[in-house]
This record gives C-alpha cells, structure tokens and sequence, in this order.
C-alpha cells in the first residue's frame, strides 16, 4: 500500500537532497514543529516525546514525506549524537553504591524481562505464522529471531520521559539500570537465534562461538574505549578547566571523539558513553560533577531532532495483512513476557512492591537496538525472512513508540515517583506564596493568627507570639479591614521593656507602615528578592484589595523549602 499523503503538498516542500541552505531551513522545520508538538501533547497530558513521534510520522516516511527517506538517513549523525548523550546521562545514574543495593535486583530482573519475552514471543509468532505459512522451518525461524530481537528496551524514549517528570525512586533507578543493560542481553540471544536458523534457511551464518567473539569485544572494547576517555575528560577538567563554557565544551568533544571512534572500530558507541559517564560519576573527582548538569541543558534540541527522526523513518504503508497480524502478536507476546519476567525477576530478588507492581509499564518502548537486529537478520537472512523481518520490526516500533512513553508515566505516577527528583531551588523557583505553610497551616488565608486589628491589645498580641509561629504581624484598619501597619519582632521586644504599661497600649501605637507587600500569587524568587531589596524579614501579604491575608517572614519561606526537601527524602526511604 503506497502513502496516500505523499503527493498531498507540492513538490517544492519535499526535501530529497540534504544541501547548503536546506540543511539550516530542515533543522528549523524539525524543531519548530516538533517542539510545538511536544508541548501540545504535554498539555493534554501525554508525554512530549510522543509529541515528537508524531510529528515526525506527519512529516517524514508514513506522512506528507516532507523528509524523504534520502534526507533522513543524511540526518543519521544527529541520531548518534542524541544517543551518545543518552548513553552517557544514563552511565551517571549508575553510581557504585547504587549498583551495591540494587544489583542482585538488576541481574535477577535483567534475565526475567529479558529471557521470558525471548520464549513467550517465540512461541506465540511460530504457532501464527505456521498458521499463515503451513512451512515449520520458516516458522520456527521468525519465532526465534522476533523472540531474540524483542529484548531490547528502548533507552531513549524512556529516559525522556523520566527526566520530564522529574522521577526518582527504586522504579526509577531499577528502570534505567535495566534499559542500560538489556541490550547486551538481546545481542546475546540474537547470536544464539541465528546460530540455530541459519542451517534451518540452509544459510552459511557465522558460527556460534565466532558471533560470541564478536559480541565480547563489542561490549568490552566499547567499555574500556569509554573508561580511557572518561580518564581523559576527567584529568583535563580537573586540572586545566574552571569554566563553565569550556568545560561543556570539552566534555562533549570528548564524548562525539569517543563515539566517532567506536563507530570507526565498529563498537557499541551507546555503551561506551555510558562507560565514559560511569567512570566519571564514580571516580572523578567531585568538582568534575557539574558536567553532567551541563550536558543535560545541552540535551533538549537534540532529543527534538532525534524523536522527530525516529518518528519520519517509521512507513507504516509497507506492511502486509499477514506480517500485521505477525506485528500485533510480537507486540502482544513482548508485552506480556516482559511483564511476566519483570514480575517474576521482582519476586524473586525481593525488590520494593513499586518496582513488583509497575516496571513492566516501563519497558515496552523499543527503537535502536532492535531496529539495528532486524537489518543484521536482513543482512543474514536476505533470501528468506529478512525483508519482513525488517518490516515487523518497523511496524512494532511505530506501535510501541507511541504506547511505550504514556505507559512509562503511568508506571511511574502509580509508584509516586513523578516529581521526586528536585532539589530546594527547583521548590523555590515553582512554589507562590500561597503555598507557603507551617506545618498543616496556610500562612496565606483570610483568618491567619498573623492578622490583628488596630484596636488589638499588645497583651493578646503577645499571648498570640508564645501559642504560634509568627514574629511579625499585620495589622487591619478597624474601619476598612484593608492593611494599616506591621508589627514585628524589634516592636515585642520593646513593649515587653516598657512593663505593665504595655498592657495599656494598642497595635495602632507601636505599629509601622510596611515597607513592602507581597501578593498570594507572587512566586517565592519575587519574594526573596523584595526581602533582600528592603532589607527585611518580614511582609505582609495583601490581595487586590488591599486587605491583609497574613504575614510572610524569610524563616517561615526557608522552613517551608526544607520541610518539603525532608518529606521528599522520607518518602524515598519509605520506597526503598
């Protein structure tokens, strides 16, 4: 079936060659349209990358073929610089420590969601397509290549979506570690699939022993190419760099120079960025960290580029009756044996009831590593099933790329892990004065022990001082309710001098005309810059009528930031 939007827009906005002012007026259309789609799907509130994806099926292969497949395979270098960037983000979240306490978890878990699918789709794909085929041999052969391929996770889709919601937990680090090294695992089961097909199609593949050569040096070049470059990165920021700008720079240089190499030797250029950012996250010196918060500000172009790429390569227009029906059961078969082996690896190794209950939601995405196996089986098994290896594979990824990220955020939003991962300036820049408490109390509402009338007596005043929090208070016009003055600390101190005659004095005497207000709705940043401006602790806060509703003073703003630093914590410890 050919695309039936193909020819829907002129020939002038199909882009076939990749040249001069083209490449800049691509780029534009790419990240333009694919942030606009993003944050569209963001507010109805599906994870951006999906956004992307579509975008990127609209324009590209499946839609108005406004990239043409020569275009997007010159595109390729940004796919290998965005995974690049993955791998090596990822590599900084395998920290020793972490690696000590989830472990045992990660291998058990690794072989359960890994394996399981490996039979769970083999079987299912071989008793279908020996329905349709009526050929054993043939069947059995696209059970074992599908079931092998089917182990790979996706990274990429799935670290985008943990970095917008901001997760963290044992089903966030669980999650990552896993999709870090499954890959490994499917090169490994591929190996043994087409070791055993390849006399069942009466090919010539490599031997057994030989592909298990190539794998091993595969992952242990691209680890120790990683390693070497992370020393080197390491030393240079350590002792030559100290700006912010240079460091980024170098960083990323040594990273694409690592990754460019690994292509050249035909290594595993994701694993060995995330060898890199391992190295550096666990044996560089501390002051050597902050790359890696550069390097993720770097990130959020690039991932546009790349999920709009992804999404322009899938042609869904190429797919028989009967390879979608082969699609719909590698799908389902994946789901389920991945859910199956995740559950299992969890039993066993005794891992948080989150991880048990939800990882299965968090590894359906599938892209680069089983789009790379399908072409190898295409390579391997030209004459036989590799062409519509090639394009199940396709259609699956498709399936799975639009699923696979708004089952992550569900899977994570479950476990409460969404918006974990923030630090006190993160609260501070998000958080307005109305959402200022102490403890369960607002300090923002109409009835607040921080408001006083004029005709209020000190002595109640002070009694309110010993019973709550407060060390400023705003005082209201007996006549209109709107603010008239404050009292504050310096003001107590000295009535408290002056003995029982304080008993005979009334707010609107040893009160002040505020220095400044703020609003409910004036962000925590705005407030603290008013509180350093008139060198102040405390301001009263008014509504657009000008009547009080409380008192914001600086020590209840820091209590309120590292409350909410300290619950975050131990709630992480409850998951744990």
């Amino acid at each position: 079936m050919t695309d039936p939007f193909a020819q829907v827009l002129p020939q002038a906005f199909h882009f076939s060659h990749l040249q001069g002012t083209q490449f800049v007026l691509l780029l534009g259309i790419i990240m333009f349209f694919g942030a606009l789609g993003g944050r569209i799907f963001q507010k109805l509130k599906i994870p951006q990358v999906v956004g992307y994806i579509v975008i990127g099926i609209l324009i590209g292969s499946s839609g108005f073929q406004i990239l043409r497949l020569e275009t997007i395979i010159a595109l390729n270098p940004v796919n290998t610089i965005a995974l690049s960037l993955i791998g090596f983000l990822i590599g900084a979240e395998l920290k020793i420590d972490v690696i000590k306490k989830y472990g045992k978890q990660f291998i058990g878990i690794l072989i359960g969601e890994s394996v399981t699918p490996f039979f769970v789709v083999g079987i299912f794909v071989t008793l279908v397509a020996y329905i349709f085929m009526k050929d054993f041999k043939t069947a059995v052969s696209f059970g074992l290549i599908l079931g092998a391929i089917c182990a790979a996770t996706a990274p990429a889709a799935t670290t985008d979506v943990l970095k917008e919601y901001r997760t963290r937990g044992p089903l966030t680090t669980t999650t990552l570690g896993i999709v870090a090294m499954d890959d490994a695992v499917a090169l490994i089961l591929y190996a043994v699939a087409s070791t055993v097909v390849s006399p069942l199609l009466g090919g010539q593949g490599q031997s057994f022993g030989m592909q298990m050569l190539n794998i091993a040096k595969d992952i242990f070049g691209s680890i120790i190419a990683g390693s070497i470059f992370g020393a080197l990165v390491t030393f240079v920021v350590k002792n030559l760099m100290k700006d912010e700008g240079r460091v980024l720079a170098f960083g990323l240089g040594g990273l694409f120079l690592s990754t460019g190499i690994c292509i050249i030797l035909g290594l595993d250029n994701i694993l060995a960025a995330m060898s890199l950012g391992f190295f550096m996250v666990n044996f560089a010196p501390a002051k050597t960290r902050p790359i890696f918060s550069l390097v993720e500000k770097f990130t959020p172009p690039i991932y546009v580029l790349f999920f709009v790429l992804v999404g322009a390569k899938l042609n869904i227009w190429v797919v028989t009756p009967v390879l979608g029906i082969l699609a719909i059961v590698y799908v389902a078969g994946r789901t389920l044996g991945k859910s199956i082996g995740a559950r299992l690896g969890a039993k066993i190794t005794k891992a948080p009831q989150t991880v048990h209950d939800f990882l299965p939601w968090c590894l359906l995405s599938q892209a680069g590593v089983a789009i790379g196996l399908s072409i190898a089986a295409s390579n391997d098994f030209e004459n036989s099933i590799g062409p519509s290896v090639i394009l199940i594979i396709t259609a699956t990824t498709f399936i799975v790329q639009l699923i696979g990220p708004v089952c992550v955020k569900h899977g994570v939003t479950k476990a409460g892990e969404v918006g974990l991962a923030i630090t006190e300036d993160d609260i501070l820049k998000s958080s307005k004065v109305k959402d200022v408490t102490w403890g369960s109390e607002k300090i923002c509402c109409a009835d607040s022990h921080a408001i006083v009338s004029e005709t209020e007596k000190i002595c109640h005043i002070l009694k309110n001082f010993e019973t709550h929090h407060n060390q400023s208070f705003a005082v209201a016009s007996s006549e209109t309710g709107k603010l008239s003055g404050i009292i504050t600390l310096e003001h107590l101190k000295e009535t408290l001098m002056i003995g029982e005659f304080a008993d005979t004095l009334l707010a609107i005497d040893i009160m002040d005309k505020p220095i400044c207000t703020c609003s409910p709705e004036d962000s925590l940043p705005d407030v603290y810059k008013k509180f350093s401006d008139a060198d102040t602790e405390s301001m009263p806060i008014v509504d657009n009528d000008g009547k009080p509703l409380g008192i914001m003073e600086k020590f209840a703003a820091d209590h309120y930031l590292h409350t909410r630093i300290l619950e975050i914590n131990r709630k992480l410890e409850n998951m744990a």
